[in-house]
């Protein structure tokens, strides 16, 4: 998919009314429950306008040559992250924030698509750019309430929302319609339905913080691949601080935290014609694999406990890991089946 973001379903206020007092009526406290729940109401709709006025702001719509995206203002520099996939091969950009002023120029800092994350960064920075406030990723619950914030179809500034309907998922994203083919760990799933123009943007609570970076939009093969409805992935913001901070420090990502064998490899099928395991056709160097005797022509089948068939599922095994980890990997040389332990290296 080509620059999505999250644009949500309707699933507000879930508790909202069910006050206490609430009794079987005998004692006459019926009327306090209609008055009540008018007034929590209002008490979440205030929330929603807080939140909406301190972050949306720092929400901005980003447009390349052949795309377009949203971005979240990382500092008062002018960084702005958002996603891999919506910069492509762009070096430039125009940014327009909020407030609806003329377009900005923007120049790419560095992409990361290993995790779909991209620093783009200002070329002017104008007065009172405001940065957004990124939330703890170990907190975030599902059936918390959630804003998503962003450009869905090029409409700039629009505010939807939605809840967490889970969290440590792991998502493979494709490479058609310009993804970047990454696997990553430990998304997001909201129910904000994910449409062109949202990646990128910002999933905010309803503390303000930006707890994701709206990416994928489960597809339904049914339907002929189309988006799943009220089934989307963001990127916790744990994740986009750690690669941001790099890039915007470095330039570059230099410490990945992602989990390696240390080796190239390519899916095979077995007799049947289905995908049947991973064949290491390069290992490198002094990786993990390397120094645990793997070498090309082996077929790896099991990492741990997961089957391994395909070279996505591999690299799911992996996103789930840390560099260091020991893992027992099941491969088959010559016929034969054999395992090895392997130190797992960085990606």
């Amino acid at each position: 998919m080509r620059a999505f973001r999250a644009a949500v379903v309707l699933v507000v206020g879930v508790s909202v009314g069910v006050v206490s007092g609430c009794a079987d009526g005998r004692d006459g406290s019926a009327p306090a429950t209609t008055q009540a729940a008018p007034a929590a109401a209002s008490d979440l709709q205030d929330d929603y306008l807080k939140v909406i006025k301190d972050v949306l702001p720092s929400v901005v719509q980003i447009d390349a040559s052949d795309s377009l995206g949203s971005g979240v203002v990382y500092d008062d520099k002018g960084h702005i992250v958002t996603n891999a996939h919506v910069v492509g091969r762009e070096k430039t950009f125009k940014v327009t924030t909020a407030t609806g002023e003329q377009p900005l120029g923007a120049t790419l800092v560095s992409a990361y698509p290993e995790q779909d994350l991209a620093v783009i960064k200002l070329d002017n920075v104008p007065k009172g750019l405001k940065a957004a406030a990124f939330g703890d990723s170990a907190k975030v619950a599902v059936g918390q309430i959630v804003l998503a914030m962003g450009s869905p179809l090029g409409l700039s500034s629009s505010v939807t929302q939605g809840i967490v309907s889970a969290t440590g998922r792991t998502v493979s994203e494709g490479r058609s319609g310009g993804g970047t083919g990454a696997t990553i760990g430990n998304m997001v799933q909201t129910s904000a339905a994910i449409n062109p123009g949202n990646s990128g943007g910002a999933l905010v609570n309803l503390d303000g913080e930006v707890i994701g970076i709206p990416t994928l939009a489960a597809t339904d093969p049914d339907m002929g691949d189309s988006a799943a409805p009220g089934i989307g992935f963001a990127i916790p913001a744990s994740m986009v601080r750690t690669v941001a901070g790099q890039i915007v420090e470095h330039g570059r990502v230099t410490d990945s935290g992602r989990a390696a064998l240390g080796v190239s490899a390519r899916t095979v099928l077995g007799d049947d014609y289905r995908p049947a395991g991973v064949a290491v056709v390069e290992v490198r160097d002094g990786g993990g694999a390397d120094k645990a005797g793997l070498r090309p022509g082996d077929i790896i089948t099991k990492l741990g406990d997961a089957p391994i068939t395909t070279v996505t599922s591999l690299a799911e095994a992996l996103a789930a890991l840390k560099p260091g980890d020991k893992e027992r990997v099941t491969y088959v040389r010559d016929g034969d089946e054999r395992s090895a332990e392997v130190t797992l290296g960085e990606m």
